[in-house]
């Protein structure tokens, strides 16, 4: 029979759809995997893989929020700089729009209370992560060095300002511990109906890492998986003997590449095919959840319905094994140039309710101590006006020197703040942290040591961290 794997995948996909036949390939190692590691003959699959040391966390959900969420006006109260609201600030500032700049103190629109028992201070415009303060961390101290977004960005995912081609944290979590589930792809991404965010699918790639461990999209709207089912004539008989069929092509290719001991693993991954017919279904099937946890994720307003649902969904695919899953929005909709009283107010309406929810209801359902929980975006904004025509349409410029994100579950220690920004807001001066050490912490948390969890690409070592200064926040792990 003159008939190829990789042709019998291209003619009879067997209905398992795009998501499921790309991570069989994946799996396979049918895309392209760097020739430097064909040559070594490493040996690369999603078996589970023992940790370091005993992890606290074992999956995490990622709301990445792109554009620079404005913290002196959402997590980071600064009464210097409404105190001298509209006065020139004396520091030195770095503009990204210049022809807009000024060095007029913008003080913040809104009102911050202190909220929970830690009594953390949030703005007016998250009252619902309000309501979470007493589990979360949030991190005051932030610093990338760099006010542009796509350098920040991929400092953020993937451990170097501004460089492409480096893997994602994700990617080296399932390097180095495998999955948990052979019934769903082990890192997943929740893209956005209006677009994918700034700087693309690079956000979940897995650079010199086997493409097995990079991120698979799921649709932003139904059907998340487009052709999971098999067409009614191939259901049934039919699908089984192509199975079997499948299996007789994988045998040949073991024996006419004998002495590749994973191979084994490789012809078994293809059963995820028929397990993701069933278990993608049930996972995405949110109809299954209660009116009350509907509600909860704001299933039930227009404003919340769209990211509550990609929330929820996140929640349900760790709660069955997934590893990582990652939330983007559309482009940049934190970028707030101008219009920021009425710009800033309409993001935090849509992702507020949901992003609280989320914590709410791994907490209760016992999840949250074993699942951590990111919020933020790569940089900040500048306490300084951006001059876009008038009091009601100023925005703020970009700001990597200083800004907030918070964290939740996953053994991070509940209802406290950590660092701090200067007294306008301008630059981290208090227990500074930089992407390197967020990222050595994440690490240290799913029971990997930075330093030991290393790649060898091109005839050299790679880390995430790359060799660059980075250490693990002890100070805020329980």
């Amino acid at each position: 029979m003159n008939l190829s794997r990789r042709k019998f995948l291209e003619q009879q996909a067997m209905g398992i759809g795009s998501v499921a036949l790309a991570w069989l390939l994946q799996q396979d190692g049918a895309l392209a995997i760097p020739k430097d590691i064909a040559a070594q003959k490493q040996s690369f699959d999603l078996t589970p893989k023992q940790p370091h040391f005993a992890p606290k966390a074992k999956a995490m959900i990622s709301l990445f929020q792109h554009g620079g969420p404005s913290h002196m006006d959402l997590t980071d109260p600064k009464p210097e700089l409404t105190k001298f609201d509209g006065t020139d600030y004396t520091g030195e500032v770095g503009y990204s729009f210049v022809n807009e700049a000024s060095k007029k103190l913008f003080g913040s629109p809104w009102k911050f209370s202190k909220h929970g028992e830690c009594g953390t201070e949030l703005s007016e415009l998250l009252p619902e992560t309000a309501k979470i303060v007493d589990d979360i961390c949030l991190l005051r101290g932030m610093h990338t060095g760099a006010n542009g977004h796509e350098v920040s960005i991929r400092y953020f995912h993937a451990g170097i300002p501004g460089v492409l081609g480096r893997a994602h944290y994700a990617s080296w979590l399932l390097y180095g511990l495998g999955a948990e589930t052979q019934e769903l792809p082990a890192y997943m991404v929740l893209t956005d109906p209006g677009g994918h965010p700034v700087d693309g699918v690079n956000n979940w790639s897995s650079g010199f890492l086997p493409s097995l461990y990079q991120g698979t999209v799921l649709r932003p709207k139904e059907p998340r998986i487009l052709n999971l089912d098999p067409p009614s004539h191939l259901r049934g008989e039919p699908q089984r003997q192509n199975l079997a069929l499948l299996q007789a092509l994988n045998r040949r290719h073991a024996e006419r590449f004998p002495g590749e001991n994973d191979l084994e693993a490789r012809i078994a991954s293809y059963e995820l095919a028929a397990k993701m017919q069933t278990a993608a279904h049930e996972a995405l099937d949110i109809s299954q959840e209660t009116q009350a946890t509907q509600e909860l994720y704001g299933l039930d307003d227009d404003a919340t319905r769209e990211y509550g649902t990609r929330c929820l969904i996140a929640r349900r695919l760790v709660e069955r094994g997934v590893r990582f899953v990652q939330l983007f929005l559309a482009g940049q909709p934190w970028d707030n140039h101008s219009n920021l009283k009425t710009a800033l107010p309409g993001v935090c309406r849509r992702t507020d309710k949901p992003s609280a929810a989320l914590v709410t209801d791994l907490k209760q359902r016992g999840m949250l101590d074993e699942v951590l929980v990111h919020w933020g975006g790569e940089i900040g904004r500048l306490p300084v006006t951006q001059n876009q025509g008038g009091p009601e349409k100023n925005g703020r410029d970009h700001n990597g020197q200083g800004f907030s994100i918070w964290l939740a579950g996953g053994g991070i220690k509940p209802g406290m703040t950590f660092g701090a920004t200067d007294e306008v807001g301008h630059k981290a001066v208090e227990n500074i942290v930089t992407p390197n050490d967020y990222q050595a912490t994440l690490l240290h948390l799913f029971g990997l040591d930075p330093e030991k969890l290393a790649y060898h690409v091109n005839g050299q070592s790679q880390s995430l961290t790359a060799g660059r200064s980075a250490r693990v926040v002890s100070e805020i792990l329980k």
